[in-house]
């Protein structure tokens, strides 16, 4: 992509949100389809424990498109955003998880380890970016990188998928991150490839040592490690029960009851298709 043509290039990301692409944005099937894509691969890297609902913190949120994905894997999740636009239509999409506005750049407000892990999609290059005038990138991010890491459980992961602008944006995003005292590094997925190449920084909050996780792509060993995770999340899959099913309805009705939500009342109609009506003219 041109630098031209790069959002963060165009505007602030509070203003280049506004309510008119905030709408665009989540209607659009092809990026719904690519935020459904990264999300469940951050969460792969998250490595969190099976079948044991974590709480994450979900980093420039936007309008709850990668929130779907972890309530979909049955975590509970807080989103931050910057974009009051972007929480306007993740709340009137209704997504489970707590939404709340907030600049990356002036640190996390919540409690030291409170989050299992942590994921961000496209949302962290634009710190890199000095949109006022007492803006100081390096600074912003390693408020942001102290103030995460306290945020997270020792041991947790917290996973970034994002689009550096060149060599420089990622040694200074790594930089910062280590500052804070992180460790782990950047993940690459198809690094020969111009299309399908995307890039993750996975880092580790302390507790024991932990092996960075390999890129697809790059070997049969990162092979050998993709077809196993597909194959888990193939057996997850065939469990969980069909969007906008009887049974799905039901979970997520469960659910937010258990978040102090009111719901309707289960009746033997939840979830019934119901017939179109035809007339005889």
């Amino acid at each position: 992509m041109a630098s031209g043509g790069r959002p963060e290039h165009q505007a602030p990301p509070e203003i280049f949100y506004n309510e008119t692409e905030a709408r665009k944005y989540t209607s659009n099937s092809r990026m719904i389809e690519i935020q459904q894509k990264l999300s469940e691969r951050a969460l792969e890297l998250l490595a969190l424990p099976e079948d044991t609902p974590c709480f994450i913190l979900d980093i420039g949120c936007g309008s709850g498109l990668s929130g779907e994905c972890l309530t979909d894997n049955g975590h509970m999740w807080v989103g931050v955003d910057i974009s009051p636009h972007m929480l306007d239509v993740a709340r009137e999409r209704e997504v489970e998880g707590d939404v709340l506005l907030g600049d990356m750049g002036d640190g996390m407000p919540f409690k030291p380890g409170t989050f299992d892990g942590a994921i961000s999609i496209s949302a962290l290059q634009w710190l890199c970016n000095a949109d006022k005038k007492h803006h100081k990138p390096a600074k912003r991010l390693h408020k942001f990188f102290s103030t995460l890491y306290s945020s997270l459980a020792r041991g947790a992961r917290a996973v970034f998928q994002f689009y550096p602008e060149n060599s420089s944006q990622v040694e200074l995003i790594t930089q910062q991150s280590m500052r804070a005292g992180f460790t782990g590094g950047l993940v690459v997925d198809y690094p020969n490839s111009a299309k399908a190449k995307k890039m993750y920084l996975c880092l580790f909050a302390g507790g024991a040592t932990q092996q960075l996780p390999r890129g697809l792509g790059t070997g049969e060993e990162a092979g050998a490690r993709t077809d196993a995770a597909c194959s888990a999340r193939q057996r997850w899959k065939e469990k969980k029960p069909l969007k906008n099913s009887h049974d799905w309805i039901l979970q997520k009705k469960e659910r937010r009851r258990k978040q102090g939500k009111e719901v309707p009342m289960d009746t033997k109609y939840t979830g019934r298709k119901r017939k179109t009506s035809s007339f005889w003219r």
